[in-house]
């Protein structure tokens, strides 16, 4: 079954006291353009992330976001006490000695000293911490992956419908093609009798008639077309990446419909055609969506 290029998908884990969130949407594109946003203690494993995302989705325009959110208590900037300490030595030091007045609100002033408020810690990524985010990471893709079927199933029965639309449409265009034959035949026996004094070859006539009209036959686009059509019905079957194969499909389509177009030179026959032509544009609208 066919899958959409569009689709999203989030996942959520808790691993020591962190929310890890990995968040992933995508939408039609020729080639996979996968771009991403990931936390710093994550940064070293972007290449297998990256690696792991282009695996499971082919194609689309990629955004990916992987972000940390630590719990309240954890998210406070902690100060430095050794180093507020030795700020307040050194000042009250510095006082007595130059005769200079103390602060009248110390934590405002030392608060504002360098480094007071930094945080010193480096935290490093441990394999297990690492297993819980990869995991994060597939299930977010799952989600996403899950998302494009489901896409995929309403353009297949759109798909479905149109097609049926366009063949019911060639269906219609027979009764038109006797009418068609004996009116082209009528109109040039006309054309002849309204010339005064003009002497013609009745088989010769017959024979000219039905070289012309052989020319403006359709039975070959019409069975053409049919077999596109039954051709883009087994391809959605084929399952996920025919989005380019449909396309390449649409185009033949097309071809045989401007044909029958340009071969039928009769009102009621070009008016289906036209609506033909509207049935495909759509298709080939949404073939664009197609993985």
């Amino acid at each position: 079954m066919i899958q959409s290029m569009t689709g999203y998908g989030k996942a959520v884990a808790v691993f020591a006291g962190k929310k890890i969130h990995a968040e992933i949407k995508s939408l039609n594109s020729k080639a996979l353009d996968l771009s991403t946003r990931i936390a710093p203690l994550y940064r070293e494993k972007e290449i297998e992330i990256r690696t792991l995302i282009a695996t499971r989705l082919e194609r689309g325009k990629v955004d990916f976001n992987l972000w940390i959110e630590k719990e309240e208590g954890q998210s406070a900037t902690p100060i430095n006490a050794a180093i507020l300490t030795g700020y307040y030595r050194q000042i009250e030091s510095i006082s007595r000695e130059m005769n200079i007045p103390l602060p009248a609100d110390w934590f405002s002033t030392l608060l504002r000293l360098p480094d007071v408020m930094t945080r010193t810690e480096t935290e490093e990524l441990s394999e297990e911490e690492w297993k819980a985010v990869k995991e994060t990471i597939e299930e977010s893709v799952n989600r996403l992956t899950e998302f494009r079927r489901q896409e995929g199933m309403a353009l297949h029965n759109k798909f479905c419908e149109k097609l049926d639309n366009i063949e019911a449409l060639m269906h219609n265009i027979e009764p038109y093609e006797k009418m068609r034959t004996e009116k082209i035949r009528q109109r040039l026996v006309d054309a002849l009798k309204a010339i005064p004094e003009v002497e013609y070859d009745k088989n010769r006539l017959e024979q000219e008639m039905i070289y012309y009209i052989e020319k403006l036959d359709i039975n070959e686009e019409k069975q053409r077309l049919a077999n596109h059509l039954k051709y883009f019905r087994e391809t959605m079957e084929n399952g996920q990446g025919q989005g380019k194969k449909l396309g390449f499909i649409a185009q033949e389509m097309g071809r045989e419909i401007n044909t029958t177009g340009s071969k039928s030179n009769l009102a009621e026959m070009q008016n289906i055609v036209v609506r033909m032509k509207d049935e495909l544009e759509q298709i080939k609208e949404q073939v664009l969506n197609v993985m």
